[in-house]
């Protein structure tokens, strides 16, 4: 039996589990199975791996990064992000880490993109930051993060955000975790009143599936996209990662 799962913390709520156990089922592949690993310490990590039946795992907060040291290899996507959502394990023994988060938020901003959509705001600085900038770099799309105190001029304060600089930057990410079920009334601290029809709203968070952020855009006629369908991708990604030779 092929035993795959999910590395993370406080982690019940899942998304990948659910999915993967669906697919199994719906697909009818009898050789795998799919848990959650709940882990309060990364240092812990390794003992996943003693059962040789683990063949992959996926990697959720807040371990995408303080994973890397524990594995063998990154691929280069990986590496040059600095953050791993996917390990395989090879024949060998040997864990090389991958990061599909990119490729789910690529499939599903690009086919919403127009010619005006050149600048970007990503909200947070954590690990799932990273993902995004790295893919709107790879779609020439220029970004500035955004966080409650700035470290470095590429980095803006919410109290910095005024009308200009949200006409500015037509694709709004969040990144945060502000809006994740049972806290549904949080948002991101942006001024929404000068969000216009052309802007995109991406909210990472698929839990509720409409947040108080993506109803504020909404409301303004803008796109929104939650990440439920980016999350999807990437387990496809996944999935692919860990059957291939």
């Amino acid at each position: 039996m092929r035993k795959f799962g999910l590395i993370g913390k406080n982690i019940s709520y899942s998304f990948s589990q659910n999915y993967f156990t669906d697919k199994f089922s719906s697909e009818n592949i009898l050789d795998a199975t799919y848990e959650n690993f709940d882990i309060d310490n990364i240092d812990t990590i390794l003992n996943i791996f003693e059962n040789p039946e683990i063949v992959g795992c996926n990697v959720t907060i807040p371990y995408k990064e303080t994973i890397i040291p524990y594995l063998d290899k990154l691929d280069k996507k990986a590496k040059n992000i600095g953050a791993v959502n996917t390990i395989k394990r090879h024949k060998n023994g040997k864990l090389t880490g991958y990061n599909t988060d990119c490729y789910g938020f690529k499939k599903t901003l690009k086919p919403h993109l127009k010619p005006f959509h050149k600048q970007a705001l990503i909200l947070g600085t954590g690990g799932a930051s990273k993902d995004i900038a790295f893919t709107l770099k790879e779609l020439g799309i220029t970004y500035k993060f955004v966080s409650r105190t700035s470290k470095n001029p590429t980095q803006l304060t919410y109290n910095n955000l005024g009308e200009s600089t949200i006409s500015e930057h037509l694709i709004i990410i969040n990144c945060t975790p502000l809006g994740t079920f049972p806290n549904v009334a949080d948002a991101p601290n942006i001024p929404y009143q000068f969000l216009t029809k052309d802007h995109i709203l991406y909210d990472l968070i698929y839990n509720p599936e409409e947040t108080r952020f993506l109803n504020q855009g909404q409301l303004k006629n803008a796109i929104t996209i939650n990440g439920l369908q980016m999350l999807k991708f990437q387990a496809e990604k996944a999935w692919r990662i860990w059957n291939a030779n």
